[in-house]
């Protein structure tokens, strides 16, 4: 059988050993260190906009630091986008909050800001004022964020923007994870760049990046003995980690050109395909990393659907998956408030997640479309 052709697998770029080596030769085996220090400089210094990082175990870990600095406790409600993975949503349900989940909107697929005033607005005629917003920028595509924050600024609620996917995405020109209160970053071993497992919050000011650092170190006081006034967990990253994050941003710009060049692959070949859509920026305010390139197929044009193609890859041993299926969808998050139409239904139902990997090669290139060809009789 040929060999596997992943959705999207880690590229290491040649340095990442250099900075572990060094790690090791100083004894800096350790959840801190000048790795640390270091990848989160050159995360502020590539996202500009002075903001702050605080580098973290995961992305999950920022979403929840996150929260329990814009004050969310149990009972309260939190606004977040349905179509997403569920680490965006899990942090909510950890404190003890109630997740209420919003629509995407036809254009980006992120949330639909329309959708999300009627959020804000029924929620509060309940009696309950939202504490905080999670849009999420979804396999790269910036989310109308514009709107979104007039939304927000609206009703006075902070926007936790969900960057785990677009790192290296702008909107108008600046970056994805600069325009809320604060954002997550994720790492993890099939994002544009891995530290193997690890994430980062994006904060607006040195004090809440000094807060998410004690947060993430068990809450120690500060005491010559170990001391606790508050709640504290395990989430700072680990000196290793960081040392592969260090080597991978030195090939950042280069690897985010690949995903972009495999999104055009793809669109060069679907432009005469009736009835597949491949899922692109609505105009030049919107930069993706098209760390996904996803494409959505008409069965009644097309004669088959999203599945039939997925299979049809799986028999030459390539990755590709289902649209990420919708929170209110899914069986541990139905029970919880909806907004909105059936536009992530609909794209859960027609969509396909394509190999999009900054690695993969040219021999790579000709099995996908060998598989295409034969599926679409081209």
């Amino acid at each position: 059988m040929n060999s596997k052709i992943w959705l999207s697998s880690p590229h290491m770029g040649g340095k990442e050993q250099d900075f572990i080596n060094e790690a090791f030769d100083t004894n800096w085996v350790a959840p801190l260190g000048p790795n640390v220090t270091g990848f989160e400089i050159d995360l502020e210094n590539f996202l500009g906009e002075d903001v702050q990082i605080a580098a973290l175990s995961s992305g999950t870990a920022a979403l929840h630091l996150a929260l329990i600095q814009l004050g969310v406790n149990a009972g309260d409600e939190v606004i977040c986008q349905s179509f997403t993975f569920s680490a965006s949503a899990n942090p909510i349900v950890y404190l003890g909050a109630i997740p209420i989940f919003v629509d995407s909107e036809p254009d980006t697929w992120n949330m639909c800001p329309v959708a999300l005033e009627e959020a804000i607005m029924d929620r509060i005629s309940k009696g309950k004022y939202p504490k905080a917003i999670i849009p999420v920028h979804l396999y790269g595509m910036p989310a109308k964020i514009d709107e979104i924050l007039s939304v927000a600024n609206q009703y006075n609620i902070p926007v936790l923007e969900d960057s785990a996917e677009a790192l290296g995405s702008q909107y108008k020109g600046r970056a994805c994870g600069t325009f809320g209160k604060f954002a997550a970053l994720s790492f993890n071993g099939n994002k544009i760049i891995t530290t193997s497992g690890g994430g980062a919050l994006v904060c607006q000011t040195k004090a809440e990046k000094e807060k998410t650092v004690f947060l993430a170190t068990q809450a120690r006081d500060n005491a010559p003995h170990y001391q606790h006034s508050e709640i504290g967990y395990n989430y700072r990253l680990s000196n290793i980690s960081a040392g592969i994050g260090r080597g991978q941003m030195l090939v950042l710009d280069k690897h985010i050109k690949l995903r972009q060049k495999m999104h055009d692959f793809y669109a060069d070949f679907f432009k005469n395909i009736d009835g597949v859509n491949v899922f692109s920026e609505p105009n030049s305010n919107f930069s993706s990393n098209h760390w996904l390139t996803c494409i959505l197929i008409d069965q009644s044009i097309v004669g088959k659907n999203r599945e039939d193609l997925r299979l049809a890859l799986e028999k030459e041993n390539i990755e590709s998956r289902p649209l990420w299926k919708p929170m209110h969808m899914q069986p541990v998050f139905e029970k919880y408030p909806y907004y909105g139409g059936k536009i992530c239904e609909k794209l859960f139902e027609n969509g396909l997640c394509l190999p999009s990997g900054s690695n993969l090669t040219d021999d790579d290139r000709n099995r996908i479309l060998a598989v295409f060809n034969r599926f679409f009789k081209y």
